[in-house]
């Protein structure tokens, strides 16, 4: 590799010496760096994609998993792969420690690594009028209420028949990658993420049916929002990786199925998914 866009979470590397010492140990090597510090885009995100050439190989984010969804949220399109160098604790995505940085960045220029492509979800909301909004998602797209406590009664089909009806504070539709997040403080299962399959999982149901589902990566998932108590209308919003969103009322559905894009997420082979599992188990 011999083109680099770093891009940061200026909250997590505040003086931003992480960021630089990154830019100068590269163009050192004499590689070419572009870096985005993230300070100028505010709640928008860290990333100035008009800064992102075709030449770019690499995108290597600094902060935590948090950015790097972010960050593939914006630079999907351009189908260049990401290595996550977290400032916090140990992450999923973000796997290499700042101490292993130089190590890391040795490595990808000399192309001793690996791409694992993972999948992503994408959902479209319709209203009776038509489309309100549309994204995709790496990690997850959760419904939730909208404004005032109260339980959402909404019905999920797959492929078109009816699952189940739903009584409950919301709902997770999840990718593997995703199953490591708010899907397993749901009570979904741990999914290898390199796997491609669907899983839902309903946010404490006012029922006895708590399951998680696991669904083939070809199924077609619509959540439909219900009437509420009494025939009252509701209003909720579909959150898609805990950035973009779209509010729903009564009446309109969500259509959730497996994206036709990627993304790539670089493997130095430091540590395995289960080692990470592992220790985060043991925490």
């Amino acid at each position: 590799m011999d083109n680099f866009y770093v891009m940061t979470n200026p909250s997590k590397d505040i003086d931003f010496k992480v960021t630089y010492f990154i830019r100068d140990y590269l163009i050192k090597k004499g590689k070419n760096c572009i870096v985005d510090t993230g300070r100028d885009h505010g709640k928008e995100g860290y990333t100035d994609i008009s800064k992102v050439n075709g030449r770019m190989e690499c995108v290597i984010v600094l902060g935590g998993d948090g950015t790097l969804l972010k960050a593939a949220a914006d630079l999907v399109d351009k189908d260049i792969p990401f290595l996550g160098i977290n400032l916090g604790t140990l992450g999923f995505l973000a796997e290499v420690n700042v101490s292993e940085a130089e190590a890391a960045l040795d490595r990808l220029m000399a192309d001793e690594y690996e791409v694992e492509k993972r999948m992503m979800l994408h959902g479209t909301g319709f209203s009776p009028d038509g489309i309100v909004g549309s994204a995709r998602a790496l990690n997850d797209i959760v419904i939730t209420r909208k404004g005032s406590l109260q339980i959402i009664h909404f019905n999920i089909y797959v492929n078109g028949q009816l699952l189940h009806k739903y009584h409950a504070d919301g709902a997770i539709v999840a990718t593997p990658t995703g199953s490591t997040g708010y899907s397993l403080s749901a009570g979904g299962p741990v999914v290898e993420p390199k796997a491609s399959l669907i899983l839902i999982s309903p946010i404490c149901p006012h029922s006895m049916q708590n399951r998680s589902i696991v669904l083939s990566a070809n199924d077609r998932v619509t959540i439909e929002i219900d009437e509420g108590r009494n025939g009252s209308g509701q209003e909720v919003e579909a959150i898609f990786d805990g950035n973009y969103k779209i509010s729903l009322v009564t009446g309109d559905k969500l259509e959730i199925e497996k994206s036709e894009k990627t993304v790539g997420i670089i493997k130095l082979s430091q540590m395995s998914f289960l080692e990470i599992l592992h220790k985060k188990m043991s925490d």
